[in-house]
């Protein structure tokens, strides 16, 4: 599935659970690093307006569908992938690393939500080794001097794979300065995954996300912050319909 943007564009490469865990392992045996974006509606908004985003996304290896709405529209382009968010694919993917005797990293969030998610997650996966956990103080530029600390942190340890919970876009951004930086370091980018691991942000109920509905629940839960972000999205719908459409009978 294709999203086009003025002659560039960004490509869900990844159409399932199996096709990703395949790559990932590969990957891991081969000590080669990768960067992993879950992309939703929000990130096209962003990703229209940002050359700088878009930039980033052009630097991740690895591209999932987070959000109905990009299943629904790559269904329509005939072009069907699962759905695969982020939050969902923590718990997998450190599985996959244990597997690998791959070591773990958190970043981002705070300390309290990386201790709680760090805590669960070596409940969870029996052998996982999580050898980094940094909350930015403040703050973060994933450009900036702390951004630089932390790669070259990563560059030097043992971590092959590196959970970033930063929010879009400065988590994308990050993974793709880190392809270059700590090249043998997969990195994912999961939003608010290892806030619902600790328990520090609740998330919608399974029923509610069994009937699509968990945008609607968080907008209901944090109105004024996510209301105008999901209008936004609501807005470009139309755009994307017709372009799958394209897509389809192109």
């Amino acid at each position: 599935m294709k999203f086009g943007f003025d002659g560039r564009s960004v490509t869900v490469n990844i159409a399932d659970w199996a096709e990703l865990s395949a790559e990932v392992l590969r990957r891991f045996r081969a000590g080669e690093g990768f960067a992993l974006a879950t992309i939703n509606l929000d990130h096209l908004v962003k990703l229209r307006r940002s050359p700088e985003f878009l930039a980033a996304y052009e630097g991740q290896d690895l591209v999932v569908a987070d959000g109905w709405p990009i299943v629904w529209l790559s269904r329509l382009a005939g072009r069907p992938v699962d759905l695969m968010p982020g939050s969902d694919s923590v718990l997998p993917l450190c599985r996959l690393a244990a597997q690998a005797g791959v070591q773990v990293a958190l970043v981002g969030s705070t300390q309290k939500a990386l201790d709680g998610a760090a805590r669960v997650l070596c409940e969870e996966v029996p052998g996982l080794e999580i050898c980094l956990r940094h909350a930015p103080a403040g703050l973060f530029d994933p450009t900036g001097d702390e951004a630089d600390a932390i790669l070259h942190q990563l560059n030097a340890s043992e971590a092959g794979l590196c959970f970033l919970a930063l929010g879009a876009p400065k988590q994308e951004t990050l993974a793709a300065r880190g392809r270059r930086i700590a090249p043998h370091v997969g990195f994912a980018s999961i939003g608010a995954g290892l806030d619902f691991l600790s328990g520090d942000q609740k998330r919608a109920p399974q029923w509610v996300r069994n009937i699509a509905m968990e945008w609607l629940w968080r907008a209901l839960s944090s109105p004024m912050r996510l209301g105008p972000r999901y209008l936004r999205c609501i807005l470009i719908l139309p755009r994307q319909v017709l372009a799958a459409l394209l897509l389809r009978f192109s």
